[in-house]
């Protein structure tokens, strides 16, 4: 039997080639992302990134909500990040736009629904979700999640786990209104902790407030206790990232 060598044009190679070029070309792009993003939002911190859903409107009171938490997190001295887009990103740009500290936009290029809003003192677009969501982790001392659908769960467990798994130090998590979380947190304390698959002081990396200014109280008194500066370890590991 005869062997069947492959040539340079043999459409396989070719193929595996142009994939193989593609893909190393795309990281390169996501590390550029890396540096331009570091070099813009540096400066920026202490930051704290507000998360909810893209759908609400002006005048509801979720967007209303998060427009009077950012404005308090502004005047307290937090940067606010939200990923500059519509509903509750628009609402967390708005508020800390009227604030004393820069309203932080890490937007992102979508065929569909995302458009940047106009509240945006410092402004970040990205390519990639995965370099994005990477510098959300990096810049916020504190997360804030208001009511919003899967893209807010995944950014709240995605928190959860790298807190859980000590990837990023324990920072404050905050759920604002027990109407809308209630279901979610009774599952994690009934579900996960009692059926053994969180620890249970896992179940208290969530805290859910309804009062916008027990938010701003909320992450003083989490970093009056341990001071804001991260430790060595922490550190290190966080620049793993």
């Amino acid at each position: 039997m005869s062997k069947k060598i492959p040539t340079p044009s043999d459409p396989q190679l070719v193929h595996r080639a142009q994939t193989s070029a593609r893909e190393a070309w795309r990281m390169f792009e996501i590390i550029a992302e890396f540096v331009s993003a570091t070099e813009q939002l540096q400066a920026i911190q202490p930051a704290v990134s507000i998360f909810g859903s893209a759908r609400v409107k002006p005048g509801e009171p979720a967007y209303e909500l998060g427009v009077d938490i950012a404005r308090r997190l502004s005047d307290a001295g937090f940067s606010v990040i939200s990923g500059g887009g519509p509903g509750i990103m628009e609402a967390a740009n708005k508020g800390a736009f009227a604030g004393a500290s820069p309203s932080v936009g890490l937007n992102i290029q979508l065929p569909h629904e995302q458009r940047a809003n106009p509240y945006q003192d410092v402004s970040h677009t990205f390519q990639h979700f995965f370099a994005r969501k990477v510098m959300f982790v990096k810049l916020s001392c504190a997360f804030v999640m208001l009511p919003g659908g899967y893209g807010t769960l995944d950014e709240l467990f995605e928190v959860l786990t790298l807190v859980q798994t000590r990837t990023v130090r324990k920072v404050p998590t905050i759920l604002v209104g027990a109407e809308h979380w209630a279901g979610l947190v009774d599952w994690v304390r009934g579900r996960l902790a009692t059926g053994g698959f969180i620890s249970p002081e896992d179940a208290d990396l969530l805290q859910v407030v309804d009062d916008p200014a027990q938010v701003v109280d909320a992450i003083f008194a989490h970093y009056h206790a341990r001071g804001f500066a991260a430790s060595p370890a922490e550190l290190a590991r966080e620049y793993a990232l």
